[in-house]
This record gives C-alpha cells, sequence and structure tokens, in this order.
C-alpha cells in the first residue's frame, strides 16, 4: 500500500518507485512548459546558471535518495538469516539510516552491476561560460581598478598655478597704486604691509625702488619672472632703497629747490688736531674741556664765512670710533681730510679715505701743523699718492691747504677752498616740505631727557612736529642750537645742525628721522620697526648660538666668556666702545676668552642694569662718561657688582683685556709670593711623588697656595703639603735653593713644570 500511495502523488518531481527491496527504477516527471523571457542575454544566462544549479542539486537529492535505498536492500540481503527484523533495525522511522559509530562502506561487489545500470543514463555538466561571460561585461562596464598615473595632470596643475601667481614687473620705479593692480591687491593692502612687515611709511601717488617692490610681491606670495641681468641691475637700488632708509625717499621739484649751506665732516688720525682746526674756526675752546685731549664724541657746528653759513661736523679719529667717522662721511657734502705734517698718513688717515671714496663725496686735504719745525707738507701730498689721492700741487684735481690750527693761519685759504667746492657742487634743497634729517648722536640729559643731534637734509623742522626715528617716534618739544647748546630755536632748515627734545625713546645714531602727519601713524611705524628689529635680532642671536654649540663641541679649546654692561653718556660712545670690546680676543693653549656684552645703552647706571648684571656672575658694569644713581650703588654694593668709572676709551679697553686675562689664566687666592721650577721628580715609598725644584725668585711657604703651570696650561691649584730643604722639613724656601715640594692631590710632575706660590 505504501508502494501505491508513493506511485499516486502529484507533482512534477521525479519519484523513486520501490518495487522490490532489491531494485529501483528512476521515473522521470514531466518538465514544466519553458516560460517566455524578454530580458537581456546576461539575465538569460544568470537564469540558465541557476536551473543548472537546481537540476544539480536534484540530482544530488536522488542519488541520496538512490544510495540509502542500495544500502538498505544491502543490510536486508545481506544478513541472511538475521530475517527482516535484522535488516530493519538500522533504519529510523523516517526510512533514513542510522549512523553507527566506527562504521564503514561495505563493498559487496555490486559495483559492476551500478555502473550497468547507470550506463545509459543522462549525466549533468555545469559549464562556466555564463559566468565569465558576465564577469568580463561588468569588468568592462566597471573600468579597471589599477591606480592610474596622474602625476602629469598634477605637474600641469602646478605649472597652472605658478603661472598664475607669476607677475613681471617694469624697471625702474614703481608707484605704490601700479604695484597693487600688477599684484591683483588693493593699494591699502599694501600700505598696511609696507609699514607693519617692512616698516616703511609710504602713500599711493609715491614710487617705491625695485627692491622694495621685490619685497612686496614676495610678501604676497607671488613670484616674480624676471632674467638673471634684471636682478644684477636691481643690486644698483640697494643703498637708497626704502628698505634700508624707512621711507620712500621723493625727487623734489626742481623749481622749488633753493641754495643750502654745505656740510663739511672733519676727518683724520686721532691726535692731529682736528677738534683744534674746528676751535679755531669758531674761535672756541673745545679741546680744553675733552677728557684726554681727544675727541670722543661726534659734534655739529655752524659757522659763518664771507656771509655764507658752513656746517661743520666733528668725528673722532680714534680706531674704536669708525662707525662714527662712517656716519659722518655719509650725512656730509664735503670731507676735510686732517694730516699732520710732522707725523704724515696714518691707519685712521687711511680709514677716513675710504669712508670718503664710499660716500661718494669730494675731499679737501688740510696739512696741519705747518707751524712746527719738523714740518714736512711734501712728504705728507707724497704719502697720498699712494692711497690715489693726488693734490693740486701734484697736478691732481683734490683741493689741498698747508695750515697751523694752533697759530691760526692760512685758515680763511681753507674756508674760501670749501666755498668754492660747494659752488661746484651747487647744494640745494626745499624748505618748504616735510622736514627729513639724520640723527648724529642721542644721549639722556635730567631735566630733558632724550636729546638728539641731527642735521636736517629736507624741509623744515618745527616746534610741534610729530616724526618718527628708527624704532622711536615722538614730538618736537624744543629744538636747541648746537653752537652755545643754550638757544631755543622755532625751526630750523636745511643744513642745520640742531639739538631735539621730545623723543619717547633713545633713537640710534645714524638713523632717519622722518615728520609724520599724525601721532598714530607714527606709533604703529615705530612699533612695527621694534618688532621687526626683535625678529632679526631673535634669528641672528639663534644663528650665533647654533655658531657658538658647533664651535664648542668641535673645538678642542675650552671657551670662556666675560660679561660687561657698558653705559655711555651718548648711544655713539656706548656703539663704539661695544664693538671694541666684541672685538677683544685672547687664547692660550688651553681655552679661548670673548667679552659678551650683555647691555649698550645711553644714560646713567640704574637699579634695573644692576639687576641685569647680578643674573652672569662676574659680569662688571662699565659707565664711561657717566655716574650711577644712589640706588644702583646701592645694590651693586650688597650683591657684590664692581661699577668701574671712565673717561677716556683706551683705559675702559686696558681694563676688560686685564680682566680677559686673569679669566684666561685665574689666579689663586693671595698675593704672588714666588715660583720653582721643577728640575727631577723622585718617588718616595709611603708619600708619592716629590718635585725636586730651585726656587727661581721670591719665597715659598708651606701650606701656602699654589698653581702647577706647564708651559701656558694651569694642570691644578692646590696647596703645599710638605717642604724640605735637603731632609730637614722647611716653612720657607728662598729664592736660590733647592727643595723637595709635595702638594695635595698632585704627583703628576714633569722636569720643567712651575710651581707658583700665593699667600693669603
Amino acid at each position: 500500500n505504501n508502494n501505491n500511495n508513493n506511485n499516486n502523488r502529484p507533482g512534477g518531481t521525479p519519484m523513486l518507485k520501490l518495487q522490490n527491496p532489491l531494485k529501483v527504477q528512476r521515473i522521470a516527471a514531466t518538465p514544466p512548459p519553458p516560460r517566455k523571457d524578454h530580458r537581456n542575454r546576461d539575465d538569460s544566462d544568470g537564469n540558465n546558471s541557476n536551473n543548472r544549479r537546481r537540476e544539480v542539486a536534484t540530482a544530488s537529492t536522488d542519488s541520496n535518495q538512490e544510495t540509502s535505498v542500495k544500502s538498505k536492500g544491502s543490510s536486508s540481503g545481506g544478513g541472511g538469516g538475521g530475517g527482516g527484523s535484522g535488516g530493519q533495525s538500522d533504519l529510523s522511522r523516517d526510512g533514513r539510516r542510522k549512523r553507527q559509530p566506527g562504521g564503514r562502506k561495505r563493498n559487496d561487489g555490486r559495483d559492476g552491476q551500478d555502473d550497468a545500470r547507470n550506463r545509459g543514463k543522462t549525466s549533468l555538466r555545469l559549464g562556466t561560460t555564463g559566468r565569465k561571460s558576465r564577469a568580463a561585461s561588468l569588468s568592462s562596464r566597471r573600468g579597471s581598478l589599477r591606480k592610474k598615473d596622474r602625476s602629469a595632470q598634477r605637474e600641469a596643475k602646478a605649472e597652472a598655478a605658478e603661472q598664475r601667481r607669476t607677475v613681471s614687473l617694469p624697471e625702474g620705479p614703481i608707484s605704490v597704486a601700479d604695484l597693487a593692480d600688477i599684484i591683483d591687491e588693493k593699494p591699502v593692502a599694501v600700505i598696511k604691509f609696507l609699514m607693519t612687515d617692512l616698516g616703511v611709511m609710504a602713500s599711493m601717488t609715491q614710487s617705491l625702488d625695485p627692491a622694495t617692490c621685490v619685497a612686496v610681491v614676495e610678501g604676497f606670495g607671488k613670484i616674480i619672472g624676471s632674467d638673471e641681468d634684471e636682478d644684477e641691475e636691481d643690486d644698483d637700488y640697494d643703498e637708497d632703497s626704502a628698505l634700508e632708509v624707512g621711507f620712500v625717499t621723493e625727487e623734489d621739484d626742481p623749481e622749488l629747490l633753493k641754495p643750502r649751506p654745505p656740510v663739511v665732516t672733519i676727518m683724520g688720525h686721532v691726535d692731529h688736531g682736528k677738534t683744534s682746526l674746528l676751535d679755531a674756526i669758531r674761535n672756541t675752546e673745545i679741546t680744553a674741556g675733552e677728557a684726554g685731549g681727544i675727541t670722543q664724541h661726534i659734534a655739529a657746528y655752524q659757522v659763518t664765512h664771507a656771509g655764507q653759513k658752513i656746517t661743520f661736523i666733528d668725528t673722532p679719529g680714534h680706531a674704536a670710533f669708525t662707525d662714527m667717522r662712517e656716519r659722518g662721511a655719509n650725512v656730509t657734502d664735503i670731507v676735510i681730510l686732517v694730516v699732520a705734517a710732522d707725523d704724515g698718513v696714518k691707519q685712521q688717515t687711511a680709514d677716513s679715505i675710504v669712508c670718503a671714496r664710499q660716500a661718494g663725496v669730494p675731499m679737501v686735504v688740510a696739512i696741519n701743523k705747518c707751524d712746527l719745525d719738523t714740518a714736512d707738507p711734501v712728504r705728507v701730498m707724497t704719502e697720498l699718492t699712494s692711497y690715489d689721492v693726488l693734490t693740486e700741487e701734484f697736478g691732481g684735481e683734490v683741493l689741498s691747504s698747508q695750515i697751523s690750527a694752533k697759530q691760526a693761519t692760512n685758515l680763511d685759504d681753507l674756508l674760501d677752498k670749501i666755498m668754492l667746492q660747494a659752488e661746484v657742487g651747487d647744494l640745494k634743497a626745499n624748505p618748504d616740505r616735510n622736514a627729513e634729517a639724520i640723527v648724529v648722536e642721542a644721549y639722556v640729559e635730567k631735566g630733558l631727557g632724550t636729546v638728539a643731534t641731527s642735521l636736517v637734509k629736507k624741509g623744515t623742522l618745527r616746534v610741534g612736529d610729530i616724526f618718527v626715528a628708527g624704532e622711536t617716534y615722538g614730538k618736537v618739544r624744543a629744538l636747541i642750537s648746537t653752537n652755545d647748546g643754550k638757544t631755543r630755536l622755532d625751526e630750523a632748515g636745511p643744513s642745520v645742525p640742531v639739538r631735539i627734545v621730545g623723543f619717547e625713546g633713545i633713537p640710534s645714531a645714524g638713523d632717519a628721522l622722518v615728520v609724520m602727519d599724525d601721532e598714530q601713524t607714527a606709533r604703529t611705524l615705530a612699533e612695527s620697526r621694534q618688532r621687526i628689529s626683535r625678529e632679526k635680532s631673535s634669528a641672528s642671536y639663534q644663528d650665533n648660538l647654533m655658531d657658538s654649540v658647533a664651535m664648542t663641541f668641535g673645538a678642542n679649546k675650552e671657551r670662556r666668556e666675560m660679561c660687561v654692561l657698558v653705559k655711555a653718556d651718548v648711544q655713539g660712545s656706548a656703539e663704539a666702545l661695544t664693538r671694541a670690546l666684541r672685538e677683544l680676543k685672547l687664547e692660550n693653549e688651553e681655552a679661548v676668552v670673548t667679552v659678551k656684552v650683555l647691555v649698550s645703552e645711553a644714560g646713567e647706571v640704574s637699579k634695573s642694569d644692576i639687576a641685569i648684571a647680578s643674573v652672569t656672575p662676574g659680569t662688571t658694569v662699565l659707565a664711561f662718561n657717566v655716574a650711577a644713581s644712589m640706588a644702583a650703588m646701592d645694590d651693586a654694593r650688597v650683591q657684590n657688582i664692581p661699577i668701574e668709572y671712565y673717561s677716556i676709551v683706551y683705559d675702559a679697553i686696558e681694563s676688560v683685556e686685564s680682566r680677559m686675562q686673569e679669566v684666561l689664566s685665574p689666579t689663586p687666592d693671595g698675593e704672588y709670593t714666588g715660583s720653582a721650577l721643577v728640575q727631577e721628580v723622585f718617588n718616595i715609598g709611603g708619600t708619592g711623588n716629590i718635585a725636586g725644584s730651585r726656587c727661581q725668585d721670591g719665597i715659598l711657604r708651606k701650606g701656602g697656595n699654589v698653581r702647577v703651570m706647564r708651559g701656558d696650561k694651569i694642570l691644578i691649584e692646590t696647596r703645599i703639603k710638605s717642604l724640605r730643604n735637603f731632609k730637614a722639613e722647611a716653612d720657607m724656601i728662598e729664592a736660590g735653593n733647592e727643595c723637595g715640594i709635595g702638594l695635595i692631590d698632585f704627583e703628576d710632575f714633569e722636569a720643567g713644570d712651575v710651581i707658583e706660590c700665593y699667600v693669603e
């Protein structure tokens, strides 16, 4: 009955009909009618693949069922005597075979029969053609996943961006408005950049030199497309660049120019009579009031000759005041080269010639001291020819005059030649404009504050004008004449030296003073310059620090520094003394000593200066022509900081050199008493090495402080432990006697060592 029910079961799937336990037949079911599919080829391929997968699954199911039936028949028939119950024991209620542990597949020899039975049947195979074609189709749609080389596109974009950033500048000066148009920026932005980032004051209509234009273009991130030849031509504008001056120089209308007095700078070697010549011209006695009889400041005066005014600038002749001489040559129209007839051309004379040539100004030679018996003017003119200075007496174009400042002889001839040279130069300036001046010297005066001796170059400076000078600004509160130092002036025109009162800070000598329209602009410009200066000083400090570190690790010698703090009466003297001290250097086989200047300013020594000096041990305060306040003196006394006062630059430099020698070769505490030369070294058991020595000078005392010298090198600083004369202990050894010296914690004696003794 079970078999009949299975045969009559409806459905389209293949059925297995069991006729007897040992015979299995396959009945093919009628396939369903094919469906019409109007989709694309790829979908049909997918459906075919799905149908094939269904057929494979069906065939697999049939195979499993067939295998199950075979196993059942085999177990029932193979049992033989086991009967039907034995065969039925391995099947579950649903007809499936139970899994037996450890059971193996049995081979009844029926494989051949199964093969014969399946020989005529259809086999199913799964083709992969549909999958490959589908994958190829999808791959063609998506494209390759390999990373493309886009370097060419990036290079093209970079070139396009560079072309957009590249600008071309025309030759010559460019106005601020035109430059803003070239770089596609607003003129206000360019003016702000000039003031805040470059420290240059300019308006829209003013023209900028090529160097400043390049700085502006690079500041806005642009690239200048120019040739190398144009870059070389731009170097000619560096000296007059607004970046150096701090403002834009404008050419005045020739119709507005008026004659102005010549500015004459007196230069030459020290003690050749420069200030004496100026005294003779002014009928004063400046030399009598100078320390050491030498000029250590730069000064400016104005005299009248034949109804015409002449402005004189007196410069120091000492080697330490090179910067002052350079400033004097840069602000002058004519240079008077003073040479002593009895001394000839010296080092500072040659330096003055170089300064005059760099400034591009004519020279007038004044051969001084011709009243002396040893005077030889011809020798002086001959020596000048070696420096390419040919006077009129030798067929040249340089004017010369033989004078005597002490006797005031032939001075009119010198002044006439100065006026002749001024007429050749055709000196003119526009007085009807905002003033421009040069700070010649700056100092602090009680009751007035900061006072700057300045020389007006253009325009007219008036009381109440707001100005900016270097990194400081201010308002003119008073104008004082430089001739007597007392007369108050209401205004000062071109080529007039004047002392200006009203600075908020201390300007540097050589700074350009420019009158501004309002105080806010002057303050902003000064603050911008201060920031730029700090950035530059910070960068230079880092560079110097790296160089110092490299030298410290790369050199075998120890580097030592002597710290000083310089305060002077004027800014120029402080700069000159600082430069001279920084050039000092002492060294031996063991160490190198240099000078480090912590502070260099004008003004009296204050409490803040002592506080700065107290940070670094061993710092010395140098007061040059200034005093110290009572509070500073009290703090220095408490903190044991030395304050040294000087009025002559020679003494200050020599004192620092002697202190550097002590830093290079420090001496033990006490007073030097004598020294001994080691002749032979003896090894005594239980005592160690003893230096057999001879006392060279003075005396040696037992227990005294000593240092052992080997050449220029200090080996050790210690004390005398034992002192013997022959075999007897001695407390003192005099010069000429031999002795045995034992030192504390030192036995590495060598013949030729020197033992120096100091007694407290």
